[in-house]
């Protein structure tokens, strides 16, 4: 596939994807990752494209909602994303992609799972466990949010607060991601033609999301976002199942 052709198609979902999360607050960067894979981009290479696209996404978002951050979250979140980024950079070329398809596929599934009603952890610990696991996980999947958002569901905050501090974590979250790949050798920048018109897209997506927001109802959205995820937790089990086998 072609630069054009890919830029095009990626620009279709980053506009699609990013109007979700203005809409919802996360879910769509997984889909947009897993998009990514399903097109078969390597790893090293989708996982820094991809950081790069949702740092641009989430800053606007951030911009958007910014006086409802909650800067203290954010700064726990950070404490533990740096070293666990850190620490695992070293290994992001050696994992194998027909591995990740399986294990963002084996991920989806288990979002689509009716959640407990557990008990919240407490807010430091939650934030902190957020961090790392945004550090740990992305450094190998490339998306985080669907699975470290819960972390910031506090029955004590409106919507626009978990919006917000989310947003600006994964702003954290993908920036380490940027940096740590340039360092191990694989820029985000390497394909300018496919990276500026979808930055460009999922700004316009952001923007757009964020004046849906309140006036998409909260089942259709459930409706659109699971029935998303399905088809591609299905594409993507076939792929990484086949690609094992052969």
């Amino acid at each position: 596939m072609s630069d054009l052709q890919l830029a095009l198609l990626l620009s279709l979902t980053g506009l699609f994807t990013s109007a979700l999360s203005g809409v919802a607050g996360l879910g769509g960067g997984t889909i947009l990752i897993g998009v990514f894979y399903a097109l078969g981009l390597a790893p090293v290479e989708a996982i820094p494209l991809f950081a790069a696209v949702q740092l641009v996404s989430n800053l606007t978002r951030t911009a958007a909602y910014v006086r409802h951050v909650e800067w203290r979250a954010a700064g726990w979140f950070l404490l533990a994303a740096i070293p666990a980024t850190a620490l695992l950079a070293p290994f992001a070329a050696t994992v194998d992609v027909h591995v990740v398809q399986l294990i963002l596929a084996a991920l989806m599934a288990i979002s689509l799972l009716p959640s407990a009603a557990a008990k919240p952890l407490p807010p430091r610990l939650a934030f902190v466990t957020a961090g790392a696991v945004n550090g740990a996980l992305g450094m190998f999947v490339g998306a985080t949010g669907l699975f470290v958002g819960r972390l910031f569901l506090r029955p004590e905050w409106p919507k626009q607060k978990v919006v917000a501090t989310l947003a600006l974590t994964q702003v954290f979250g993908h920036a380490l991601r940027v940096v740590a790949y340039g360092f191990v050798g694989f820029s985000a920048f390497a394909r300018p033609l496919v990276l500026v018109p979808v930055c460009a897209s999922v700004i316009v997506g952001t923007l757009l999301g964020r004046q849906l927001n309140g006036k998409l109802s909260e089942a259709a959205f459930r409706s659109l976002f699971q029935g998303i995820l399905i088809v591609l937790t299905l594409k993507l089990t076939y792929d990484g199942l086949s690609g094992l086998w052969n």
